[in-house]
């Protein structure tokens, strides 16, 4: 098994997707056959209804999440809530599931939205290094959400 530092998660519901402001997180890579990954987060209890509701239904939920270093592009998961607890004011959310095959690369679509914008020389790298660093939604993800 190994596991990885969460840094942030983005849950993607229909058409919205919903940054879930973390407190501690960590994914573990079951490293099995069923290529089984298990993340667990902590943070206050703002959303403890949207996955009490998930774990009650059973319902598969699509996450985005930035493991480790927060230059890394998004890693997206198939999971199901396994598991809500509540810790005083906070939650602690376990989830069970596996990783998406098709990752999207995060730094071509960035460039060439701002391209797309009439962004050019440097205005284009700052808008560039900037969104690199901030990982903003980009809007073809938008679209597809």
């Amino acid at each position: 098994m190994k596991t990885f530092k969460m840094l942030s998660m983005t849950a993607v519901l229909g058409d919205q997707n919903i940054s879930i402001p973390l407190i501690d997180g960590i994914i573990i890579n079951q490293e099995n056959s069923h290529r089984s990954w298990t993340l667990e987060m902590y943070v206050d209890n703002t959303n403890s209804d949207l996955f009490e509701d998930h774990r009650v239904s059973g319902d598969l939920m699509e996450v985005k999440v930035v493991i480790s270093y927060p230059e890394n592009e998004p890693a997206s998961f198939e999971v199901i809530v396994y598991e809500v607890k509540k810790i005083g004011d906070y939650v602690s959310v376990l989830f069970k599931g596996t990783l998406k095959r098709a990752r999207r690369k995060y730094a071509e679509q960035l460039l060439t939205e701002l391209i797309s914008h009439g962004l050019s020389g440097d205005a284009l790298v700052i808008q560039f290094e900037e969104g690199m660093r901030k990982r903003p939604q980009l809007e073809k993800d938008s679209a597809k959400v």
